[in-house]
Parts: C-alpha cells; sequence; structure tokens
C-alpha cells in the first residue's frame, strides 16, 4: 500500500520537470534550448503571428529583400502630334509670289512634333504640298518615335525666304518657291515636294568636298556617326525612301545630303 502513493508521487514530479523544461524553452524533446542570442544579432521574425492568420504565408524575415520603393515616376515625353492647316498668301510673303508652280490652296502647314538636340519635344511648321502631307505625318512620326535629333524646324519666310539664312541655322524647311541650285528650272521645294533635313549636319557638298557654310565643315563627309547626320542606306533613308522620296545623298557629282524629294529631283 504505501509503494502507490510513492509511484504517483514520481510520476508527477517527472511531468513537472518536463513541463517546466518545455515552458523554458525546450524543444521536447528533452534538450535544453540555446541560448537567447546577444545583443545587436538580428531578432528572427515572429512567424506565425496573429497578422498570420489564415494567409498561409509567414512575414518576411529581416534578412528577405526589401520591396522597393514606388517613387513618382517622372513625367516622360509627349506623344508626337501633328495638324495641317491651310496657309494663305499672305502667310508666305517672302517665299510665294505670283508665277509659281504652286498656289497657296495647293499647300498646307503642318504643324507638328519633333524632338531636339536637347533631349526634348519641340513643335515646329513645314510648309508643304497638300499631296504629301500624309507622308510628312508618316515619316517625322517615326523620326519623332526614334528621337531622331533636329535642330529647328520653321518656315522659310522667318528668314525672309532666304536659304542660306536657314542654312545658317540649322533650319529644317521645305516650301521656298526658287530655282534648283545651279539649274534654271524650279526646285522641288517650289512645289512643296521637297524636305531639307538638317542642313547644318547634311550640308551640300561639292565634289572637291568644300561646303559653302561653316557651321557644316564638321560634317562633310561620309559616313559620320553623329546626332542628326544622314548616311547612305541609312534608317532615315529608307524612311523616306517607303513612302517615294529620293535623298539628295545619292546625286551624281555634289552631294546635298539634307535634301529629301518625292519622286526624286
Amino acid at each position: 500500500m504505501p509503494e502507490v502513493p510513492k509511484r504517483r508521487l514520481g510520476l508527477l514530479v517527472l511531468a513537472c520537470v518536463s513541463a517546466t523544461v518545455t515552458a523554458c524553452g525546450g524543444t521536447g524533446s528533452g534538450v535544453l534550448a540555446e541560448p537567447a542570442p546577444a545583443s545587436g544579432s538580428s531578432t528572427p521574425s515572429a512567424a506565425g503571428s496573429p497578422s498570420d492568420a489564415g494567409s498561409g504565408q509567414a512575414t518576411p524575415s529581416a534578412s528577405s529583400p526589401e520591396t522597393p520603393t514606388q517613387a513618382a515616376s517622372p513625367t516622360g515625353p509627349p506623344a508626337f502630334s501633328s495638324k495641317v492647316s491651310k496657309v494663305s498668301a499672305g502667310q508666305l510673303s517672302h517665299s510665294w509670289r505670283p508665277g509659281c508652280p504652286v498656289s497657296p490652296d495647293g499647300l498646307r502647314k503642318v504643324t507638328m512634333t519633333y524632338w531636339g538636340f536637347d533631349k526634348k519635344a519641340h513643335t515646329g511648321d513645314l510648309i508643304v504640298s497638300s499631296a504629301v502631307t500624309d507622308d510628312v505625318v508618316a515619316v517625322f512620326g517615326q523620326l519623332y518615335e526614334w528621337r531622331f535629333p533636329i535642330a529647328r524646324m520653321e518656315p522659310v519666310d522667318v528668314y525672309k525666304g532666304s536659304d542660306s539664312d536657314s542654312i545658317d541655322a540649322a533650319n529644317t524647311s521645305a516650301f521656298n518657291c526658287r530655282r534648283a541650285t545651279g539649274s534654271s528650272n524650279w526646285s522641288k521645294h517650289s512645289y512643296g515636294k521637297a524636305i531639307d533635313l538638317n542642313p547644318r549636319e547634311n550640308p551640300w557638298v561639292e565634289p572637291d568636298g568644300s561646303v559653302s557654310h561653316d557651321n557644316a565643315k564638321p560634317f562633310a563627309t561620309r559616313p559620320l556617326r553623329k546626332p542628326g547626320v544622314i548616311n547612305p542606306d541609312d534608317r532615315v533613308v529608307r524612311l523616306f525612301e517607303k513612302y517615294g522620296w529620293e535623298w539628295g545623298g545619292y546625286f551624281n557629282g555634289a552631294k546635298d545630303y539634307q535634301h529629301f524629294s518625292k519622286g526624286g529631283g
């Protein structure tokens, strides 16, 4: 009879010891837990915390990569836009006169976005034939998407009809009622079917390699890998060709690297 209480007492003692070890951080296997990490050590995350209940996922530990802060993205450049509008003789007082091969009624002003050498979007105007406005919008829309830089885009009337002054200003222009260089025939510019693109970077070059504008001297040779420069068979030439425009860089003798004309000439 006295042995029964002793055995029960022993079992109770063992149960208490086991409960005490477990409550003090035991592993449940009878081995004591490792000591708590020293001050300065990283603290493990509390997986299975109340905030995780039902989520099935533990809160990421301190060693997990942090989610990048979503900074406000800068406003990008505007999309290409264009507008085609009629022009009057009064708007062309320096570039048109009676007797020119096209009347103001046959011309249009294309106002559109272009990419500048300053890596910013600008708005410019080209005066062209009403028959080629779709070509012009398509070509310059693609040039803008490519971020092909253009220095300036203004009607030649801004320069009182002076082709030379427009070139000195590195201006991209189109219509100007004048004779072709070295010829008594009307230039394709007189019909609004020619464009001079970046005349500084793409000058008229004589057969001996000379140029008539000082600002164009660094750009007289081809091929030349510089911004805004047009080279034989590059994507700018092929883009114009897609719409039936020929490049003056393929002229025999003197080269007119700035010049594109619908149907050639």
